[in-house]
């Protein structure tokens, strides 16, 4: 009777699992029609086949499934995005990236910490630890933006390279504000700094030996004995650079981002795969992420609990407005105007006030507080899960116009 228990399960499983690749290929093509980035149609999607509506999907949250899906699918959009950066462009711009993912989450946590004090009525500590989930941008969200649309580079690779530095900086600043909301420690400059120099460091290391490696087996002269199998390396480093990465508690995603980027620029290292091969890891790499991409919105769009969202409707707009329109610009200007190397232009800087999407990281921090039961975890669940909507419904699809209209697109 288990046995058979199990294979009905495992059924179920396949259904879900070719039902969202069907309903989420109808929805990449229709994007394509559209000319929107395809995770704002993915979301909404997903809110349309969820359990609060049609109830063709449900997959909980903190069930092993989706965080599985989550963690593997954000590891591998960030690894695409990170192998599309190059280092020539991001030498003009290392400092705006290194200020803007520290420093800046601070600003933007504060700032929108102290909206959600004056808007929700929160405990001011509670507010804090509000806008600390809300601060990181999301890689997940935005490397597929950027993707679809050829923004200029140095534009675009900034913002894609502070989405996956700065996850680090909002975790660890999550935490050490729930430290004191909790009763359980005193924030310390100074030990926050440490942890995040760890983090951060090994994660760097972690990505950079392995993606190293990986390059050498592909794409060496005499030792690229594995080149024929490319894709099946770069998926096991992937998952190698996470765990290894998170087994000596540093980040995880900071280390596939690095792995990426290390691939990305292999011909820098005196590596080269013979055409047919690249194009061949190119295609794979581009057609997992498309999938990854279509697990990852689709669920969150189906796990929004429009009865917990519609409790603080309200208030979680505004506080999100805040963010979005106040947080935002000031974070960007105070971090990128002092930049004298990279010369940031009004416009690029305009740019960069718009596109800060909130999505998969936000959303698994405000998870881990609803299961720890932290103070106010619910209202911060309700928040976030305003804030996914607005940025990606309204700011993803309006990421193409803007950059028209500002000239920074590049046409192909």
């Amino acid at each position: 009777m288990e046995a058979a228990g199990s294979v009905e399960i495992a059924k179920h499983v396949l259904l879900l699992f070719g039902l969202i690749l069907a309903i989420g290929t109808g929805t990449g093509l229709l994007a394509q029609k559209l000319k929107i980035p395809d995770v704002a149609l993915f979301l909404l999607v997903g809110m349309a086949i969820g359990p609060d509506t049609l109830g063709l999907v449900n997959i909980k949250a903190d069930s092993a499934m989706n965080q599985l899906i989550l963690i593997f699918g954000s590891c591998y959009i960030l690894f695409d995005g990170g192998a599309s950066l190059r280092f020539k462009v991001l030498k003009e711009v290392w400092i705006t990236i290194l200020v803007i993912a520290t420093v800046g989450v601070l600003i933007t946590g504060a700032i929108t910490g102290l909206a959600a004090y004056y808007f929700l009525g929160l405990p001011l500590i509670v507010a804090l630890l509000l806008g600390a989930v809300l601060a990181s941008t999301d890689p997940a969200t935005l490397v597929p933006i950027f993707k679809q649309v050829k923004i200029r580079d140095r534009v675009a690779q900034t913002v894609m390279s502070e989405s996956a530095f700065n996850d680090a900086m909002g975790a660890i600043v999550t935490f050490a504000v729930l430290a004191v909301a909790m009763g359980s420690g005193e924030f310390s400059a100074a030990d926050s700094l440490g942890e995040l120099l760890w983090q951060a460091g090994l994660g760097v290391v972690a990505g950079g030996v392995l993606g190293w490696l990986a390059a050498l087996l592909i794409a060496h002269e005499r030792w690229n004995f594995l080149a024929e199998y490319a894709p099946l390396v770069t998926l096991m480093a992937v998952i190698g650079a996470y765990l290894g990465a998170d087994g000596m508690h540093a980040s995880g995603f900071m280390a596939v981002f690095v792995f990426g980027m290390v691939i990305g620029n292999k011909d820098m290292f005196g590596f080269h795969m013979q055409e047919g091969e690249q194009e061949r890891l190119e295609e794979y790499v581009a057609t997992t992420a498309l999938i990854m991409r279509m697990f990852i919105f689709i669920l969150l769009g189906a796990q929004v609990n429009f009865g917990l969202m519609n409790q603080y409707l309200l208030g979680g707009v505004l506080v999100v407005t805040v963010l979005m329109l106040v947080a935002r610009p000031i974070t960007v200007f105070t971090c990128a105007l002092p930049d004298r190397r990279a010369k940031w232009s009004l416009k690029e800087m305009l740019f960069m006030c718009w596109t800060r999407e909130t999505g998969v990281i936000p959303a698994a921090l405000a998870g881990m507080l609803v299961g720890m039961k932290a103070p106010g975890a619910e209202v911060i669940a309700s928040v976030t899960f305003i804030a996914v909507l607005m940025t990606i419904l309204i700011q993803a699809p309006t990421t193409k116009w803007l950059g028209k209209k500002l000239g920074l697109l590049e046409e192909t």
